[in-house]
């Protein structure tokens, strides 16, 4: 049974989530926006999260003046996989984390690897 939360309610558990990351490593994320979508695309309908950007490893010297890297969040994907408000809170955290590891350049088989996947 999916947790049936509120979108407002959702965008609470994303901001506390990034309220949560560790104050050294919140001062490294740089001109990054977390967007919540309701669903994921199309093609990856059970995607929980995406970073769209170039990760801080890839980056030229010259890297600035651009839009900022995203991070999504998708809102029915995560709900309709936890059972409670608190695995759904968790598992914000767990795709907060996930895809702000991308940032910073940490692909997904090294995520798996240290838990994060």
């Amino acid at each position: 049974m999916p947790v049936e939360i509120t979108a407002a309610e959702f965008d609470v558990l994303v901001e506390r989530a990034l309220d949560d990351l560790p104050t050294e490593l919140a001062a490294l994320v740089h001109n990054v926006v977390v967007l919540v979508e309701e669903f994921a695309p199309p093609e990856d309908p059970d995607l929980l999260g995406l970073y769209d950007g170039v990760a801080l490893t890839e980056r030229a010297a010259n890297h600035a003046g651009l839009l900022p890297d995203r991070i999504f969040l998708f809102r029915e994907p995560l709900t309709d996989m936890c059972e409670s408000y608190e695995e759904l809170e968790d598992e914000v955290r767990i795709t907060v984390v996930h895809e702000i590891a991308h940032h910073f350049g940490l692909d997904d088989a090294r995520l798996h690897a240290l838990g994060w996947g």
